[in-house]
């Protein structure tokens, strides 16, 4: 029996080492290309390995594309902390409070998180054409925030929804108000599911292509995805410095998630059993 778990689990480690190598080689992949140049790319032979490994390609897309790799830090940053602002509180209420109407709002965050990004794009736009708001900062940060928010408040309020009465009532107890037990109590203890929705906006907002394609026209800043697609599209021949500011685009996301996956994964889990 010992010797038939022993195989299985060998057997199961394999099979996610496998999978992790298939996830995981586009991301190898692009890395290789960005230290190659064009005719290394354009060759009949795939590199596993940079024959001459060369830093050309990130010294132009730094000079190039430096200003814009800053504005897309400001939009994943504005997005995360718009969406704490307002998810964090909703959440609480919608956890605490017991009002007639909690489960039409749950239910109607469900089905503005099946709304597909292009549809509330193209109706954001009408909107911002007559607010002023197209090729701003607070405009694109605002409809990434709109997308990220539904999702928060139902992760954030699954977890608060496992929060333990009795501490809550101490505090109250002791002549905490509510604001104050909110801020002392509730909020350390939903660390976790706090920094789940902070990493969830800030990468929606760093990734964000469809608001940022239909929200700037001509704007003097633009984010990562848009630059990568109109460099792909007027330069497609260097190829090299695409790839590396693909790699500019991917490894702080890759590196944020790894950072924080203890509580990613704790804020996903625990929500989800107790909520």
């Amino acid at each position: 029996m010992s010797r038939q778990r022993r195989f299985t689990g060998l057997l199961a480690a394999f099979g996610a080492f496998g999978a992790l190598v298939i996830l995981l080689f586009p991301l190898y992949a692009v890395i290789v290309a960005s230290f190659e140049n064009n005719s290394q790319l354009l060759g009949t032979h795939y590199n596993f390995l940079p024959p001459t490994p060369s830093f050309a390609n990130y010294s132009v897309v730094i000079s190039a594309q430096g200003g814009h790799i800053a504005s897309t830090l400001i939009i994943g940053l504005g997005t995360a902390v718009l969406t704490l602002a307002i998810a964090v509180p909703a959440a609480h209420a919608l956890a605490r409070y017991r009002f007639r109407v909690t489960a039409y709002l749950v239910g109607g965050l469900l089905i503005a998180q099946i709304l597909p990004s292009i549809v509330i794009a193209n109706s954001l736009f009408l909107l911002y054409h007559k607010l002023h708001l197209l090729n701003t900062y607070p405009g694109l940060i605002l409809a990434d925030a709109s997308y990220a928010i539904p999702f928060s408040i139902l992760v954030l309020r699954a977890f608060m929804l496992g929060l333990p009465n009795d501490v809550l009532q101490a505090a109250r107890v002791d002549g905490a108000s509510e604001w104050k037990t909110f801020l002392r109590v509730v909020l350390p203890m939903s660390r976790s599911a706090v920094i789940t929705v902070a990493v969830f906006a800030f990468l929606n907002g760093w990734g964000d292509f469809i608001f940022a394609l239909t929200l700037l026209s001509g704007s003097t800043f633009e984010p990562l995805t848009l630059s990568i697609y109109s460099y792909i599209g007027q330069f497609s021949s260097n190829l090299g410095e695409a790839m590396a500011l693909c790699v500019f685009g991917l490894l702080p996301a890759a590196m944020l998630l790894i950072a924080a996956q203890r509580y990613i994964a704790a804020g996903l889990t625990v929500g989800s059993v107790k909520g």
